[in-house]
Order: structure tokens, then sequence, then C-alpha cells
């Protein structure tokens, strides 16, 4: 034996180990259409079943394709019932194989009233039908759709279909279709009922794609293969129900079919005794479900059943032994969850029902009065209602104003409801309008609102006045209207008054645009703004409130600059005529006299309270001393004189007394003897004379005898520090030398008159200071 015969005997003996053990349903499809249904389905002594047929496969001897099942101990959902597979019934018994073909006949038709139902073109279809009476007025049954099409992407294309058809006996009443999604038309199959799907691949290679889950809530899962029947996914446990009239006789039809392929099996399986005829109460009344009994209200419960055929006992289900009623009705005034049971006269059929009731708690309401003021005392005015919101329903934020209307018939009714209860202008004073208050569940009370027109009024203030107080005197400045108008507006009054202000009485009246509490006029110099005086959500009277803008604008009223002379007094002053004066070193009068130099201000004020700055800045300012002199001279027209000087003032200076600049730098100055001296532009006096002396040397002589220029001598230079010069040729022969006390040079060496020639000169000073330049001499 090769390896690949060895693998293929152990996994028959696995194979065969695992059928051996795994726990499956069993089938017996030998019972007839009227065992499975009035033995195995109904089962009741409340149900009564007749006229049951079937129609399935009849193309295989010995095989049907409705039979009974039973769990056999595995974990399949149903303990037994009845299946019904679009292939023979014995092909439901698991392991789940996957198994995409069919070997059904191609004979086996569908069914025409499953096509018209779902609108298929069906095939292999399986049916059962029967007739029964009712007993109450609903019916139910426990169902699973189980298919083969749970697989790859076939739940994204198309489903094998099936029905629960119900419909009066004996008449040509169109079905009704039991077998849909809870609270929809939406029909149960692998198509309505998926996870999401995935894109992928079949055996073989080809494609499918992906599609969207839809109702996965009630898609159980896929099967495998430990799985107690031969499908590959199936929905949870199901149940279908409709409403009957009691002692009607109904035709029920269960039938299932492929689609137009017979390929990709599916059945149904129906529990073994959940076909039960109920007393329906409604739906239950519970917070959960969101549609609890509201406080106070009344729920009738009615069986529908007729009284003479029945006996009645009605008890909450926590406490079954104490008897609330007998009758086919019952009055619920509190919550619980009721039970009727109703048994059928001279029979053992207990037909029970049960609905469960829960109450919302109170909604407290509180009737209040709106306070509006009138405009023009005609009893009508404009009413904010929304601002009883809160109050007719003690602040709960969980209960609901559902607005305000003009009759208590509407306010119940909820109709004509008050479209504009912002600017609601009412009819009459004291009108009353009704709120309807409800909770989440919709339950409601009412409160009502009296609409009533305020009785107080307010003297009408007097002006507002403020002064301009920005740099720009246009009679717009702002106004802290809480805490310069409403104590004025306030005063004497009730306390815990407060006020809003508008622009106009309207927009008073309705409070809407309202001004803010800094405000800024708009107009300027005089404007008018509106006065809400409140007290809590109620109108306490509207006035009027002047205010005044007043410009105080002196001319003269600059910064200005003054100057103190040195151990003098100088006078400050603005105009007169202002209501006060207040000097910033105690002066009240318009004028002050300053001895010390500094910053000083005067504020006055006009009659009208407003108020005006000036600032002055003294400065003192003294004679400047000059204290020496800084002389470029030997220059010629470069000569320069720089006076040294201090003091604290604004200066001028002059060489000469006359003549005064600026700087103290005087350039291209001539040689001579000057008196220098510096003026205070301030007035403040002329400093001390300072003696400069500036000196030059003549560029040629001509020593002729003329008596003109016949020397070369530096005129002033006995002015001058001692000193040194010597007068050399244009070969450095040393010719002359001279000091302060000598005349100057004639011209002549050693006894000769020399020619006329550029010559040379070293001026030495003691101090160490040399002048060096160059004369000519003319002949």
């Amino acid at each position: 034996m090769n390896y690949f015969k060895s693998l293929l005997v152990l996994l028959l003996i696995n194979c065969a180990l695992f059928s051996v053990n795994a726990q499956v349903i069993t089938i017996d499809d030998e019972q007839t259409p009227k065992q499975l249904i009035e033995d195995v389905l109904v089962n009741s002594a409340c149900a009564s079943a007749s006229n049951s047929t079937g129609k399935g496969d009849s193309f295989r001897t010995g095989r049907q394709s409705f039979a009974y099942f039973n769990s056999n101990g595995s974990n399949f959902p149903f303990a037994e019932g009845i299946v019904l597979a679009t292939s023979t019934a014995q092909s439901a018994i698991g392991p789940f194989v996957s198994d995409l073909t069919s070997n059904d006949s191609p004979d086996w038709l569908g069914d025409s009233d499953l096509d018209q139902i779902l609108g298929t073109h069906s095939v292999n279809a399986t049916a059962l039908e029967f007739d029964f009476v009712a007993s109450a007025n609903s019916l139910s049954f426990n169902y699973i759709f189980a298919s083969n099409e749970y697989q790859y992407g076939y739940p994204c294309l198309y489903s094998d279909g099936f029905a629960f058809l119900i419909k009066e006996a004996g008449t040509s009443d169109p079905y009704t279709n039991l077998a849909v999604i809870p609270n929809t038309n939406t029909t149960v199959s692998s198509v309505n009922i998926h996870p999401k799907i995935e894109a992928g691949r079949v055996p073989g290679g080809l494609p499918y794609s992906a599609c969207e889950a839809s109702n996965p809530n009630y898609f159980n899962g896929y099967n495998a293969n430990n799985s107690p029947i031969n499908y590959a996914g199936q929905t949870i446990l199901m149940t279908a129900q409709s409403n009957v009239i009691a002692g009607k006789t109904y035709h029920i039809k269960l039938v299932i079919a492929d689609d137009t392929n017979r390929n990709l099996e599916s059945a149904i399986f129906l529990e073994a005794g959940s076909f039960s005829s109920k007393i329906t109460l409604g739906e239950d009344r519970t917070i959960a479900t969101n549609n609890p009994a509201c406080f106070g209200e009344e729920i009738d419960l009615d069986s529908k059943l007729d009284p003479s055929g029945y006996t009645f006992r009605w008890f909450k289900k926590d406490n079954p032994l104490v008897t609330l009623g007998t009758n086919s009705t019952y009055k619920v005034t509190e919550a619980g969850n009721y039970v009727i049971e109703a048994t059928v006269i001279a029979t053992t059929c207990v037909l029970s029902g049960e609905i469960k009731i829960d109450y919302t708690p109170e909604i407290l309401s509180k009737n209040t009065i709106l306070l509006q003021c009138d405009d023009n005392n005609d009893g009508i005015s404009i009413f904010n209602l929304t601002k009883a919101d809160n109050i007719v329903k003690n602040n709960v934020s969980t209960i609901i104003n559902e607005g305000y209307y003009l009759t208590l018939a509407n306010a119940q009714t909820k109709s004509n409801k008050i479209t504009t209860p912002a600017s609601y202008i009412n009819t009459a004073n004291n009108q009353i309008v009704y709120a309807r208050l409800e909770n989440q569940f919709g339950c409601f009370t009412t409160a009502e609102v009296t609409l009533q027109i305020a009785a107080t009024t307010i003297a009408d203030p007097n002006p507002i006045n403020t002064c301009d107080g920005d740099e720009i005197q246009d009679g717009l400045y702002q106004f802290d209207l809480q805490n310069e108008v409403t104590p004025q507006i306030t005063s004497g009054l009730p306390s815990g008054l407060t006020a809003n202000y508008f622009l106009t009485a309207n927009d008073a009246l309705t409070e809407v645009n309202q001004l803010p509490n800094i405000f800024k006029n708009t107009i300027a110099y005089n404007q008018t703004i509106y006065a809400r005086v409140i007290n809590g959500p109620d109108c306490y009277d509207i006035v009027p409130v002047p205010l005044v803008v007043n410009t105080f604008d002196p001319p003269n009223f600059e910064d200005e600059s003054k100057y103190l002379c040195a151990n003098s007094t100088i006078t400050l002053d603005v105009a007169s005529g202002f209501s006060s004066y207040i000097w910033s070193n105690g002066e009240t009068s318009n004028t002050t006299t300053i001895t010390t130099p500094g910053d000083y201000s005067v504020t006055v004020q006009d009659s009208n309270g407003c108020e005006k700055t000036k600032n002055f800045k003294v400065i003192l300012s003294e004679p400047a001393i000059i204290t020496d002199a800084v002389i470029k001279d030997f220059s010629g027209i470069d000569n320069s004189v720089l006076l040294e000087y201090m003091g604290t003032g604004n200066y001028e200076f002059s060489l000469d007394g006359l003549t005064f600049q600026d700087s103290p730098m005087f350039n291209g100055v001539n040689t001579g003897t000057y008196n220098a001296v510096a003026r205070d532009k301030n007035g403040c006096g002329l400093s001390n004379v300072f003696l400069v002396y500036v000196l030059d040397y003549p560029r040629f002589f001509t020593p002729n005898g003329d008596g003109y220029n016949d020397l070369w001598v530096i005129k002033d230079s006995n002015l001058l520090p001692d000193y040194t010069i010597n007068i050399f040729d244009r070969y450095g022969k040393l010719l002359q030398q001279m000091n302060q006390n000598s005349l100057g040079w004639t011209g002549i060496f050693n006894g000769q008159q020399l020619p006329s020639d550029d010559y040379w000169f070293t001026l030495t000073f003691t101090d160490g200071r040399k002048v060096k330049g160059h004369f000519s001499l003319k002949r």
C-alpha cells in the first residue's frame, strides 16, 4: 500500500467514526399529512384541524419531501416537529456536507400560490394544507428556515422561497403570508437574512461579488461537519403569527420550493405542538418598548371572545391566586403583568393571553400668570409665551412643552397650536391660553397661562447726563446702563426689579435687539432709549430714558512747556470763567505761581460737571558760563573757535556780542581778538564774556623799504605763550631765530638781502605745540 492509499484509508476510518458518534436528527417520512398536522404540529385541545393534505416529491419510491423529525439528542433547537424540504426529507439528516447540485426529478413542479405571493418561478414544491377552527383571536407557530444557499455569494443573488399562507376557508379571499420578518412585510429568505458576504471564488475558480449584511440579527449561523442537519446555514427560531376571529374556520397552506433552479436545497422545520390559538390583548405597554400607559389612563383589555362560549378569569402573573375579574373585558388602572384565561365551556380547552403594562410618572404641571406691559393702555399687548415654558413644567428637563393653544380642547387634541408663541397678541386682559406638556412617551397634561396686563407704572426718569470723555468731542460716548441708569429708574420701587434696555419701545415690548450694558449712543448729544423693567419673567413697566452726552473742549488746552529762570518765579494760568479749578499743587484759581521746575497740571470743570485737564512742563533755565575755547588758528580760512560752556538752558552764541548762532562752533574765523558770549533763548540772561585770540602768520612780505609789509612777523604774537620761531631756506638752512620779543624778519641774512623765494618756518611753543608753514619773500 503506497502513501496516498494509506491516507485515503485513514480518512475513511475517521469519517466512519464521526458518522457513528455525531448527533444528528432522525427522519420519519412514512407519516401522512393528517398525522403530521393533527398529531405533531397542532396536537392541542384548543385547536381543531381537518382536511389535511400534502404534496411533494412523488418520484422516489418510498420517499417523501415532508416528514416527521426528531432531534435525537442533538443540539437542534426543536425536540421534534415537521420538516418540509425541496428535496427528499431524508436529505435533511446531518451532518452538513456541501453539495451544490441536485438529483431531484426535473418533472417535480412548483406551486402557483407560492409564485403569486413571492413573484417567483418555483420548482420542487412541497406543501401541507389543512383547515382549522380558531378558538381565540390569534394563532402562532414556531419555525426555522435552513438552506444550502448559505454558501459563497449565493445569498447576494437569489433564494429559495417558502410561505405560510392563511385565508378564511371556503372563500376566494387572497392568501396572507405569515413567513415574514417581524413587524415588516419582508419575506424570510437567504437573500433577506444573511451576514455580510465577502467577495471570493466558488469551486472551479469563478469569482463572486460581496454584499452587505441583511437583517443579520435573524441569522443563527453557518453549519459545519458536526451539524445535526444537512444545510449550510439557518435562521434563528422565528414565530409566524396572525390575528383571527374565534369560531371561524381558516385554511392554512405551508409551502416551500426551489426558485427556478433545483440545485442548493432548502427546508423549513416547524416545532411540534407550537401551532396554538391564543388570546391577543395587544402589544405590551412598557417603558422598555417605549409605549407605557400614561399616569391616570384607563386601559381597556378585551379578549374579543363571545362571553356565551367561555368562562373567564383575570389575574396578575405575579399573583395568580387573586382573581381580578371574570368578564371578557377588564379595565386596568395600575401597572402589572395581566393574564386572562378563557375556558371553552364543556371542554378542557383553556386559552390564555397576557400583556404587560407600565405607567409613567405623573407630569406635574403648574398654572402661572405672565405679566406684560401695555404701550397704549388698551389691554392688548405682545406676550412671549415661551417665558412660561419652564414654569408650567416645574423646570423638569425631561418634560417637553408641546406648545400653547387657545382652548383646552385644542391642547388636548394637539390641534391649532399658536404658531408664534414668542410674539403672541392677546385678545383681552386676563386671557387664558393652555400649555400642552408631554413626557418622552407622548403622555400629556395641560397648564393654564393667564395673560395679564401689568398695572404698575414708573415715573419717567430725568435725563441721564454724561460727559464725552474721549479725545473726539463729537457727542458720542458710552453709558454703563446697569450702574448709571438702572439705580435711577428703580429707586423707591420694590426690591428685585431689574431692567433691560432697547432702542425702541416696540423692541422693549417684544424683547428683541436688547442693548449691551456698555452702550455707546448712536445719535449724538441726545438720544432716548427704552428700559423694560421686569420682575422675573414679568414686565413691570416700560419707560423712556433720555441720554445726554455733554461736550467740553475749551480752547488753548494743549500741553505746554514753560521756562523758569534760576532764582525767579513764573505764573501758570488758564482762562477764567470755569466752574472750578484744581491745580496739581493744590491751587484752586485760574493761576498759580511756580518757583521750582517740574510737571504741573490744572483740571477745570464746566457747569455740566465735564472736566478738561491741561498739562504744563516747567523747565529750569539759567545763564550759561563759558569755561574755555578750543581754538584752531594758523589755518587761514580754516581757523575755528569752539566755545565750551556749562549751564541748564537753551543757548545761542556770539563772538562779537552782536551776531548770535545756535552752535558754539565758529568756522572760518579771521585772526583777531574776540569777546565771546552765550545768551539764554528763554530770556534768562547773558553768560560771562570770554576773551578769544585767533592768530595767523602772513603768507608773504615785501622788504623793499616802502613802509608796507617790510617785516615778516606774526601779529599779536606777544599774546602767545613763550615760543621760538626758526626760519629756513628751501635747503633747510637756518636763516633767522625769533621769540615773542623779536620785531620781525627783514629778509637779511649775514648782512645780505636774500632773494625772492619761498621760505619755511617752525613755530615751537614751550608746551611742545608746533606750527609749520611757509611764506614768500617778494622783492
